[in-house]
């Protein structure tokens, strides 16, 4: 992961969702993540009736955003980085639903996005 670009990772963060919809098939909400040093930084996940897109852009409206720079966006993929610890060190804002947050955390952590 450390050699791909973010649309690259979101590009698989879909196809592994796609894969497996099992952690995530009772989920319905858009979770936007704001990697607040990146240009274009701005992406959308949309967990509908077990059903997974990622957008590109912030055109839905967003049940749970997510802020942080990019490099604790792929330590959290990857598992490296608890989102309650990240959020207490200010490393993560979160707006909306916190519940969905840490729900989301669980549900990522059911996938493989160490590579």
């Amino acid at each position: 992961m450390e050699n791909k670009n973010v649309e690259e990772i979101w590009g698989e963060i879909e196809a592994k969702l796609l894969e497996k919809s099992t952690p995530y098939e009772k989920v319905n909400a858009v979770f936007q993540f704001e990697l607040t040093d990146a240009e274009d930084g701005i992406y959308q996940l949309e967990l509908s009736d077990g059903s997974a897109a990622v957008y590109y852009d912030a055109n839905k409206k967003a049940d749970c955003t997510l802020k942080m720079k990019e490099k604790y966006f792929r330590k959290f993929l990857q598992g490296d980085l608890n989102s309650t610890a990240a959020f207490m060190s200010g490393k993560l804002k979160v707006n909306g639903n916190i519940g969905l947050a840490l729900k989301l955390e669980s549900m990522l952590t059911q996938y493989d996005f160490a590579k």
